[in-house]
Parts: structure tokens; C-alpha cells; sequence
């Protein structure tokens, strides 16, 4: 299915059940609601958030469903504003060759973004500390002390 031909559907779908009589504002909310649920799920990816019993299949199942889920009210967003999404995707990937021609600059401008990460968890007290158990100094996690 091409992109446009999704966009037609979605909108074609949505007519059929009145669900295209709302505001983008409101779809939008269903947007973040949607877009808090993959956050959740690329955190228990990323080992951050406890999976509970799931495995890691049936989270990345679970991520394309919402994945899916926060593409519907993207281009719902779109058709209620008279957006065609396909020329839309069309004009971002020219902007982005426009802003980022050079395919041989990606691995220095990683390396750019890596080193200000460093520098920012480092300012932060964040940085990674080999000799304790924590990103933190003793220092950090030691109570504060009370004044008499």
C-alpha cells in the first residue's frame, strides 16, 4: 500500500464510522497518549523500564502495534488539515538531503553528539564513576547535613 492510498482509507474508514468529525487538537491528545505508551516500551527495549513477564518479542510486538496506533492519528491529524502525507514525506526527505548531503560526515557528526552527551552528564554529576556502584559520589547520595 502506498502512502496516499493509506491516508485515503484511513480517512474513508473514519468517515464511515463519523470519526472524522473532531478536532486536530483532539487527535493530537490521542497522539501523546499514544506516543507515552512507545516511550514505555522503548524503555523496557532499552532495559531502563522493568518488562515485567514480557519477553523481548512480544515487546517489540507490542511496540509496532503502538507504533502503528500513533501513525493512524498522525495522518488523521493530516486529512483533518488538508495535508497529503505522501507529498508531505516527499519534502521532508528533500529537506533532509538538502540539510545533510554528505553521507561521509554522519560518523564525525555522531562522534560530535556522543562527546557533547559526555559533557552534559559530566556537568550534571551524571558521568559514569568506575570506582562506585553509582554515577554518583558518595558526596552525592550522603544526606545533607542538619544545622543547629
Amino acid at each position: 500500500m502506498h502512502i496516499r492510498e493509506y491516508q485515503q482509507w484511513l480517512e474513508a474508514w473514519d468517515r464511515e464510522r463519523t470519526w472524522d468529525r473532531i478536532l486536530p487538537s483532539h487527535v493530537l491528545l490521542h497522539a501523546i497518549e499514544e506516543l507515552g505508551e512507545i516511550s514505555k516500551l522503548v524503555q523496557m527495549v532499552e532495559g531502563y523500564r522493568d518488562p515485567k513477564a514480557m519477553d523481548a518479542q512480544t515487546i517489540r510486538d507490542e511496540l509496532a502495534l503502538e507504533l502503528s496506533d500513533l501513525q493512524v492519528m498522525i495522518f488523521k491529524i493530516a486529512y483533518l488539515c488538508g495535508i497529503d502525507m505522501e507529498d508531505a514525506m516527499q519534502r521532508g526527505q528533500l529537506k533532509a538531503d538538502q540539510r545533510f548531503p554528505d553521507p561521509s560526515h554522519g560518523p564525525a557528526d555522531q562522534a560530535a553528539y556522543w562527546q557533547r552527551f559526555q559533557q552534559y552528564l559530566t556537568n550534571a554529576g551524571l558521568a559514569h564513576d568506575n570506582t562506585a556502584n553509582t554515577p554518583h559520589s558518595a558526596a552525592h547520595n550522603s544526606p545533607p547535613s542538619e544545622k543547629s
